[in-house]
């Protein structure tokens, strides 16, 4: 017994003693940042409708007449049917104490990704004719955004390799390994603003005009490094 608990003691020790060196190990810690600047190539666009009367069937009639119109002409217009979907569909009731009666409202959302953004316009105009009398909003992506985060990250580390360098050189010391990595990245990438809306493009002999303004997408990558100094 007195062995057995020998051998355990030796070994808590020989382990304690070896993390003590691990952490008495010189070392520097870094922060490193990567951007990314790409033109987008595809649009992600929220529209929605609503339809209000005093008839729940009569309000969600007209809304379904709205997404039959809808659909017909993304398909027409050859937007696959894997890239648009339905967001939201709800069907509210209010009571209107002036009038003493009750009225229905029924709203629906639907998300339709651009893969060519040259038909931006178009789209828009069809979807206004078509009974949609809201854009919610425009995201901005593109085709290749898992390359450019990839290429973000791996500017980050060269940051914060060339940061550590900086820092010990005129030390008279170099970096070592690194002993640790932390992803401090956060998946959010400022958006374009879009400009124009569905009523203003459906003015009857309008001149062409540019609605969209594309802009650029920033892609950020931070990381934190640990290195070991030699």
């Amino acid at each position: 017994m007195k062995k057995t608990f020998l051998i355990i003691a030796t070994i808590f020790a020989v382990t304690l003693q070896a993390q003590e060196q691990k952490n008495s190990i010189p070392q520097i810690t870094v922060t490193g940042e990567g951007k990314v600047k790409i033109v987008p190539d595809q649009a992600i666009v929220t529209v929605g409708f609503q339809n209000s009367g005093k008839d729940a069937k009569e309000v969600k009639s007209l809304n379904d007449e709205v997404v039959d119109k809808v659909i017909k002409f993304l398909k027409k217009s050859g937007v696959p049917v894997t890239d648009y979907k339905t967001n939201n569909v709800s069907l509210n009731k209010s009571y209107d104490y002036e009038k003493k009666k009750y009225n229905f409202q029924a709203n629906q959302t639907l998300s339709i990704t651009l893969k060519d953004l040259t038909k931006y316009d178009e789209i828009m105009m069809g979807l206004n004719d078509a009974g949609v009398n809201n854009i919610q909003g425009v995201e901005f992506k593109s085709s290749k955004m898992e390359d450019y985060e990839r290429d973000a990250r791996k500017k980050a580390m060269v940051d914060a390799k060339q940061k550590a360098q900086d820092y010990v050189s005129v030390l008279g010391q170099k970096i070592g390994k690194a002993l640790l990595i932390t992803d401090n990245s956060q998946s959010y990438y400022p958006q374009p603003m879009y400009k124009g809306n569905v009523m203003a493009m459906a003015a009857d002999g309008a001149a062409p005009r540019e609605t969209l303004a594309v802009g650029e997408i920033e892609i950020n990558t931070n990381v934190s490094v640990t290195f070991a100094l030699e």
